[in-house]
């Protein structure tokens, strides 16, 4: 279906000639008008048969959207063969056309010009950066077949203890299990829509780090510089340990040509829906994953069995997935994210065995570096075909008890992704919903279908196992978990807080009065975030607005501070204590050892500062 949208001062038209397809209309409604309006030509396309219920949900969501950019409420659907060189048969198109009239005519006043007729028409286009628009819209439905099957799936679930029983679920005594039995309730349900919104929004937005961009396509989002500076963190965190683990940092395109061969098969063996957009150039679709990029890289090099395990990185900046509007929910579940995806190329599933293994303990230190408790604060999932099952219980056995707790198991009868068993590291919010954070996946088909190949110690040429490890999960659901931690720990009586090392302001000085600002801007610090609270406000309502903002510690500086060369410390954690200037800076520095570093992306005193959201 190809449309042209132009917003009208008016549009006058008069049906001339009839053909033999013509519908039948009255003569007084040869000639019609109408004004102030969004003319829509439209040409049903013979690649869209069979797809009218898709093509005609698009073209009236393109319509009504462009309608209410221009602000009119007035349409005239006008049928225009000549859009296109591929036109449907007529019966089709007439078909189509009405069904777009009726699905607009309850929201909007339209007009529809006689189909099948030569007309006479003038128009008047308004002119401005709106008024001339075109679109192109296909029936097809962006959804993998393996997301299609795993909808339909029937899976066996069970709990495999430490001590390798396997036990299905509904039998399984959860008493001492509370967590696991709400994510494994949630998982079976597999509702993911967010009947309410989740405690992290409110706090992202309060404490000014993320927010919704009403400009952009849902789950897509604005950070503001201290959410930035948190990101940037995390980011920086999980590259130098995947570094230090071997991962080779490279970096590929975010779009992809939708008639790959090897890229479309295997768009259709993850369970994802796709952005798809029209270049210039050709139809292509934006990354879900780094895979694709990774993949082709791989193809084209020559790789031996000394090279083995071969290990690829790349933090996405961004991947994209089309989920859907009621499953978004803050830093949850997004249409764009970034995602740290690494590979490594084994020569056998056996191989691939020990390296999951290893790619395990590079997880946890991730996790654990971040503030999360492993496994207090997560659920684990393992997610199997029954051979695998059968082939490689020891493995998995050995998995859970490396965790340390029951872990929740899902079991297919037979093969539906590329992979043959994924696990996963899953956080259970205030709403207990889960969400998916580290990941790992044991892959035996993207070897063959890229046709990746190693040689082997006799020359042989083979293709190799694929690991799909994300050691941390999105960033932004770091951030998310971290949040919504913080959320339950204000629940049972603790005080919220971020990790020292991610904390934007981790040291806030605040001045009883005026007269003590001068000794506090001659202070210089290197190496942890701090800033100044300049503002014409009481001491109680500056110390209150650096508690909600969760600073770690608070250093008031009065006369006897100044004379004393010490600071009055409020500590987030619990207590307070006269402390040097020394004294607190080590102190920070020796709790956010071996962590990244960041400045301050603010200006110092507060007074300086803007309101990002009101």
């Amino acid at each position: 279906m190809r449309i042209l949208l132009i917003h009208s001062d008016y549009i006058e038209y008069e049906a001339k000639k009839k053909l033999d397809f013509a519908e039948e209309i009255r003569e007084d409604k040869r000639k019609d008008r109408m004004e102030e309006c969004l003319v829509v030509f439209t040409s049903v396309e013979k690649e869209d048969e069979g797809k009218k219920e898709n093509i005609v949900e698009k073209t009236c969501k393109e319509i009504k959207k462009t309608a209410e950019l221009v602000n009119t409420k007035n349409i005239m659907i006008y049928p225009y063969v000549h859009l296109s060189s591929t036109p449907s048969s007529p019966k089709f198109a007439e078909n189509t056309v009405n069904a777009i009239y009726n699905e607009l005519k309850s929201d909007f006043n339209v007009k529809k010009s006689p189909f099948g007729y030569y007309k006479a028409f003038k128009l008047s286009c308004k002119g401005h950066p709106l008024s001339e628009l075109s679109r192109e819209i296909t029936g097809e439905e962006e959804i993998s077949e393996a997301l299609k099957k795993a909808e339909k799936v029937k899976s066996l679930w069970y709990i495999l203890t430490e001590d390798g029983d396997l036990v299905p679920v509904e039998k399984y005594d959860f008493s001492k299990y509370e967590n696991l039995k709400k994510f494994a309730d949630y998982e079976i349900e597999k509702r993911r829509v967010a009947e309410r919104e989740p405690p992290h929004v409110g706090l992202m937005q309060r404490l000014e780090l993320v927010d919704y961009e009403p400009g952009s396509d849902p789950g897509n989002l604005r950070y503001y510089p201290k959410g930035r500076l948190i990101k940037g963190l995390l980011e920086e965190w999980v590259n130098d340990n995947v570094a230090d683990y071997g991962g080779m940092e490279i970096e590929a395109p975010i779009m992809y040509d939708f008639e790959h061969p090897s890229l479309k098969s295997y768009l259709h063996r993850f369970p994802a829906r796709q952005y798809v957009i029209q270049t210039p150039n050709k139809r292509v679709f934006l990354r879900f994953a780094a895979c694709f990029g990774q993949f082709l890289m791989l193809h084209d090099a020559t790789i031996s069995y000394k090279n083995l395990p071969l290990r690829l990185y790349e933090m996405t900046k961004y991947s994209f997935r089309v989920e859907q509007r009621g499953e978004l929910s803050g830093l949850r579940r997004l249409r764009a994210f970034t995602m740290p995806d690494c590979h490594a190329f084994v020569a056998d599933v056996e191989e691939a065995k020990k390296e999951i293994m290893i790619r395990f303990d590079l997880a946890r230190r991730i996790q654990e570096g971040i503030g999360l408790d492993i496994p207090e604060d997560l659920e684990l999932a393992l997610r199997v075909t029954k051979d695998f099952w059968n082939e490689s219980k020891d493995f998995l056995v050995e998995m859970v008890k490396k965790w340390g707790k029951p872990a929740l198991v899902e079991m297919w009868d037979e093969k539906i992704f590329y992979f043959v068993f994924k696990y996963e590291w899953n956080y259970v919010d205030n709403l207990d919903k889960a969400s998916a954070l580290t990941t790992d996946q044991i892959d035996i088909e993207n070897g063959e279908r890229y046709d990746i190949r190693y040689t082997d110690r006799e020359g042989n040429e083979k293709h190799p196992v694929i690991l799909h490890l994300s050691p941390s999960g999105a960033i932004e659901r770091m951030m998310y978990a971290l949040l919504e931690k913080a959320y339950k720990d204000s629940q049972k009586g603790i005080k919220p807080s971020l990790p020292l090392w991610l904390s934007p302001t981790q040291v806030r000085f605040i001045p009883v009065s005026k007269e003590h600002l001068s000794f506090l801007e001659k202070i210089e610090i290197e190496g942890v975030r701090y800033d100044i609270d300049d503002r014409n406000e009481t001491l109680a309502k500056r110390i209150r607005a650096a508690e909600k903002e969760w600073v770690p510690y608070i250093a008031v500086v009065g006369d006897k501070e100044i004379e004393n060369k010490t600071f009055s410390v409020r500590k987030r954690n619990g207590g307070n204590k006269e402390m040097c200037l020394e004294d607190i800076i080590s102190e920070i520095k020796e709790r956010t050892k071996g962590k990244p570093f960041k400045k301050l992306p603010l200006p110092i005193k507060l007074s300086k500062r803007p309101i990002f959201r009101g």
